[in-house]
């Protein structure tokens, strides 16, 4: 009979895994977490999650690397942890994941480093489903691979027709990448190209499974929110917001960040498809002339 060796089933694994030592260098990496994080287990191998790459992130933005390490915490102190938190993806974008953390111990007991567990909780892979059932490209930005305007535009008129009939009210997201022409012109054009990359991503991780988000033209993206209230616009406009400004991406030994300004506005009565999208847009720039890198709501939604 064919012996399996702790590694051949840790690759087979669904979840990632990876182990560090005590000094939070990586030494064992599965093929789950190359799948989920987008690096190659040659990529992280004997370096520390720290060093631009996992830095994980909680729901208010605080960077865990620097503070509230789970796996640090768990090396002190031997106790197990679980989290959900937002790790970075090596095309720059944020994936909210489970993680469960627990110290290493050798034969004696004396701890010798620790494993991470983690599960992606994104809804991309339903996103990417919904799209394959659709089977029009047609519909798909070729960049970002998310919707493109006219899906959005579609997606809003039925919304506008659901306003009519039967009072189901919705919100709007107008987004811009802050400073987006002075970075392409500083930057270059392909990095420009992987930051709308990155900022689409991070957009569709931060939704529900009922949301829509599209590529309205260049730098902008309209995000199309079903039933949602003042609040829970609001609070998913700050969470877009937060992770785009926790994203980055790495040419070379340069750290490219960009920031958003978002415009959210709720559907009433008189609303059409264009209405609510020129109110959310005018709202989005307010949010630029008030120092960007904000969200701005309708005040009387």
């Amino acid at each position: 009979m064919t012996q399996i060796t702790s590694e051949k089933l840790l690759d087979n694994l669904f979840d990632g895994v990876y182990f560090v030592d005590t000094n939070r260098t990586i030494t064992y990496w599965n093929a789950a977490a190359e799948r989920i994080t987008g690096y190659l287990k040659g990529e992280v191998i004997g370096k520390c999650c720290a060093d631009n790459l996992l830095r994980h992130i909680d729901q208010l933005g605080n960077e865990l690397c620097h503070r509230g390490c789970p796996l640090s915490d768990s090396i002190l102190d031997g106790k197990m942890r679980e989290a959900t938190v937002f790790l970075h993806h090596k095309s720059g974008h944020r994936i909210p994941v489970s993680i469960r953390v627990s110290p290493v111990r050798d034969d004696d007991g004396t701890i010798i480093g620790a494993v991470e567990i983690f599960t992606d909780n994104s809804s991309t892979l339903q996103i990417m489903k919904d799209f394959e059932e659709l089977k029009q490209e047609v519909y798909r930005d070729a960049l970002t691979n998310i919707a493109n305007r006219k899906y959005a535009e579609m997606v809003l008129s039925t919304r506008v027709y659901g306003l009519r009939e039967h009072n189901a009210l919705f919100g709007v997201l107008f987004l811009d990448v802050d400073h987006f022409k002075l970075f392409n012109d500083t930057h270059g054009h392909n990095a420009g190209d992987d930051v709308l990359v990155m900022v689409a991503q991070s957009i569709a991780n931060s939704l529900r499974k009922i949301d829509v988000v599209a590529r309205w033209g260049g730098e902008e993206f309209v995000v199309v929110l079903p039933g949602a209230t003042r609040v829970v616009v609001g609070a998913i406009a700050e969470r877009i917001r937060m992770l785009i400004a926790n994203s980055f991406i790495m040419a070379g030994d340069q750290k490219f960040q960009v920031t958003v300004s978002i415009g959210g506005a709720i559907s009433n009565s008189e609303d059409s498809a264009l209405s609510i999208v020129k109110r959310a847009d005018d709202l989005m720039y307010l949010s630029k002339q008030n120092g960007r890198n904000r969200v701005t709501m309708d005040a009387g939604s």
